[in-house]
């Protein structure tokens, strides 16, 4: 067996290729089915976010399982493999293991340290078991992944004012109101008539941080008014009106900055839809999501400015820098909770071995217990029985306990083989098992 994963990420693809990939809540049962219906996948579980998209796998062999999976991929996105397979990556076994880890703890997000990620890989984890997914091996990986991304967030400063996707997309609209203005700063949003469309948990994190950077009111628009009240009800200092999506064309109209994050599958606003407008003013429009909510063809029309997930690296170059030395501490961290999956991973190899070392003492155990009980005649009460017993397994208890712990225990692979190798010959295992 072998774990590995596939995927791209921000690093690896422009989000013109990303938003193919994605994979839906909606979608998500189905993608299960499809890839654990080759029996190369033993386990798998999926990591589906506006900036990655990554497959996780137990495979049987490592070659033919990493190409099940992109043949998954390829099918799902409609891409052909000449367009996919240069932006995907893969790794095998401790480097996958690092891989997770590192996502996890938020080392390879595009804003260095950002939270969201590890309640995404917590969802991963959840999904996983509920859609039945994954078993003892994932289920031990991917819960070490969570309580890796908690460690760095808890004993380093990595999380520390780390911003997130929401914060960066702010920040954007602060740079890009500043260079409007011939200046290289970022300006407060005050006097923007500022409009965000989704009342999700990116949404809630936008409407956070327009208030701490000037905003003091806003639009929200959803297809569900109760959800952006609700939302609304929670930033009781911003003044916020909601609206239905059917406004939209209204804040196209008469806003100055405009925030997409929904979970639409396809583009709510295109080049056609804005052409009707003559504007005067620019109208700044930034998009959060993945799939894109707004076309790139917007790009064509004028009095529109149109950024996605990707202009963000230019607001989050600024902020990285200083990062870099607490990401090394986190680094450290991130190395020895894979260390430890791995020496887990590299024990279960002795598993077997124990499993029919034990068997074969409890055999022998039970047949000299039944020989002694049977000497012993009726006047042997039944508690006295069971203290027997009980003795009895306490000595094959003891005499497995130290050579079981030696097995187990963190050791060169070839150090371990040898071991197994003795035990199986002296106990005459191996025989045990061709009978």
């Amino acid at each position: 067996m072998n774990i590995a994963v596939v995927g791209l990420s921000h690093r690896t693809a422009p989000v013109e290729v990303r938003e193919k990939l994605s994979i839906s809540d909606d979608h998500i049962e189905e993608s299960f089915k499809s890839l654990k219906s080759n029996d190369q996948v033993l386990e798998v579980s999926i990591l589906s976010t506006c900036n990655r998209l990554e497959i996780y796998a137990l495979v049987k062999n490592q070659e033919l399982g990493v190409s099940a999976i992109k043949s998954f991929l390829s099918n799902h996105s409609g891409l052909n493999k000449d367009d996919l397979y240069p932006h995907l990556f893969n790794f095998n076994q401790s480097e996958a293991v690092n891989h997770l880890m590192s996502v996890a703890g938020g080392l390879d997000s595009l804003v260095l340290g950002e939270g969201q990620i590890l309640s995404q890989v917590k969802k991963m984890v959840r999904l996983g078991q509920e859609h039945q997914s994954i078993g003892p091996i994932f289920n031990r990986l991917l819960t070490q992944a969570v309580s890796t991304g908690k460690r760095v967030r808890s004993e380093t400063n990595l999380g520390t004012g780390a911003v997130s996707i929401s914060s960066a997309a702010v920040e954007l609209a602060q740079l890009k109101l500043g260079q409007s203005q011939g200046k290289d700063q970022l300006m407060s949003l005050e006097s923007e008539k500022v409009v965000v469309v989704g009342a999700g948990r990116m949404s809630r994190l936008l409407l956070q941080h327009l208030q701490s950077k000037g905003c003091s009111e806003l639009t929200l628009i959803n297809r569900t008014l109760s959800r952006a009240e609700t939302l609304s009800a929670d930033f009781p200092n911003l003044n916020v009106k909601c609206d239905l999506l059917d406004s939209l064309d209204k804040c196209l109209e008469s806003s100055s900055l405009l925030f997409t994050s929904t979970a639409s599958e396809s583009p709510i606003i295109n080049a056609e839809r804005l052409k009707k407008f003559k504007r005067s003013t620019i109208l700044r429009l930034i998009d959060i999501g993945v799939p894109r909510n707004i076309s790139a063809d917007v790009a064509e029309v004028s009095g529109f400015e149109a950024h996605d997930v990707d202009d963000l690296q230019e607001v989050v170059a600024r902020n990285q820098d200083a990062r870099q030395q607490i990401a090394l501490e986190a680094q450290a961290l991130i190395d020895e909770e894979s260390k430890s999956f791995l020496e887990w991973w590299a024990s279960l190899e002795a598993v077997p071995t124990i499993n029919r070392l034990r068997s074969g003492l409890e055999s022998i155990r039970k047949e000299e217990l039944q020989k002694a009980l049977s000497r012993m005649g009726p006047d042997f009460s039944a508690r006295e029985r069971k203290v027997v017993e009980a003795l009895s397994k306490g000595i094959i208890n003891k005499i497995l306990h130290t050579p079981v712990t030696n097995l187990r225990a963190p050791q060169p692979s070839e150090q371990r083989k040898e071991s197994l190798k003795i035990i199986e010959a002296l106990f005459n295992l191996s025989l045990e098992e061709e009978n």
